[in-house]
C-alpha cells in the first residue's frame, strides 16, 4: 500500500458513521441557542477526556506537535459564555465510550486523530451560519468552530502528511487506525445521541457494522494473530457446468463452490 491509501481507506471505512454524525447534530440547519449550547456541552464534555488520553498515547516526540492542535479549550470558553452570558446552563453528556476508547497503539491513535482534525474543516461552514443565525463569534460562544481560522486548511494538510508518513504502507497499521477511526465515530454517536431527531430514535453505536474493504484486509497479514479477520477463501472442491453439448468457442465455464465434496462433475444446461 502507498502512505496516501491510508488516507483514502479512512475517508472510505467511516463514510457511513460521518453520514450518521452528521445526521444527529444537522449543524449546517438553522437552531435555537438552547440546542447549539447543548453541542457545545457535547464536545467540551468529549474533548476534555479525549484529549488528555490522547496526549498521553502519543510518543513524545510527537506530544509537542499535538499540542498546538487542542481545541478543548475553544470548547471550554464557548460553554462558559454561554452560561455567564447567555444563561444557559451546560447539559451533561456520558462519557463512557471516549473513556474507554483503545489507544495503544500510534496507528490507533491516529485514526482517532482523523475524526477531530477532519472535524475542523466543517467548522469553515458553520462558523459563519452560527454568526448569521446566532450572533455568535470568536470569544462570544462560536470560538470551537471557528477553531484555527484560515490556519484550518493548513493544519488539516499537515495532519495528512504526518499521517501518511507513521502508517507508511503497513496494511496491518492501516487496518487498526480505521478500526479506531470508527470506533471514535461510534464514541461520537453515542455521546449526541440524545439530539438525535425525535422522529428516528438514534441506533445504537454496536449496530453500525464494520466495514474495512476486503482488499485490505487480504492485504493485512499476520502469522502472530491467527483470530484476524481475513476473507475466508474459497474451497478446492467444485462442479463444472458447460453450456449444452461441447462447449465451443467463446462459450464460458461457471465454476461453483460446493460445501461438501463430491466424486464427480455434475453437468447441467444453463
Amino acid at each position: 500500500m502507498s502512505p496516501e491509501s491510508a488516507l483514502a481507506e479512512l475517508r472510505l471505512t467511516t463514510r457511513a458513521e460521518h453520514d450518521r454524525i452528521e445526521h444527529i447534530l444537522r449543524l449546517p440547519e438553522p437552531m435555537p441557542l438552547e440546542r447549539y449550547a447543548a453541542i457545545a456541552s457535547g464536545f467540551d464534555a468529549f474533548l476534555r477526556v479525549w484529549e488528555p488520553r490522547i496526549h498521553a498515547a502519543l510518543p513524545e516526540r510527537l506530544q509537542g506537535w499535538f499540542r498546538p492542535r487542542r481545541r478543548g479549550g475553544f470548547a471550554s470558553a464557548d460553554v462558559e459564555w454561554l452560561r455567564d452570558v447567555a444563561g444557559i446552563e451546560p447539559t451533561a453528556f456520558s462519557t463512557g465510550m471516549t473513556a474507554a476508547l483503545p489507544l495503544n497503539d500510534l496507528a490507533q491513535v491516529l485514526g482517532s486523530l482523523y475524526v477531530i482534525e477532519g472535524s475542523a474543516l466543517g467548522g469553515r461552514v458553520i462558523a459563519p451560519q452560527l454568526k448569521r443565525t446566532l450572533g455568535l463569534d470568536q470569544g462570544r460562544g462560536a470560538s470551537y468552530f471557528h477553531g484555527f481560522g484560515g490556519d484550518t486548511g493548513v493544519m488539516w494538510a499537515n495532519f495528512k502528511v504526518v499521517a501518511s508518513l507513521e502508517i507508511g504502507e503497513s496494511s496491518r497499521a492501516t487496518v487498526r487506525a480505521c478500526q479506531s477511526a470508527k470506533r471514535t465515530f461510534a464514541a461520537l454517536i453515542d455521546l449526541f445521541a440524545p439530539l438525535a431527531p425525535a422522529q428516528e430514535p438514534a441506533r445504537p453505536a454496536a449496530a453500525t457494522p464494520g466495514r474495512i474493504s476486503p482488499a485490505l484486509l487480504a492485504a493485512w497479514t499476520d502469522d502472530d494473530d491467527p483470530d484476524a479477520t481475513r476473507p475466508a477463501p474459497l474451497g478446492d472442491d467444485h462442479i463444472d457446468l458447460p453450456v449444452d453439448d461441447e462447449p465451443a468457442d467463446g462459450d464460458s465455464l461457471v465454476e461453483l463452490p460446493l460445501d461438501e465434496p463430491g466424486d464427480d462433475t455434475v453437468r447441467m444446461p444453463l
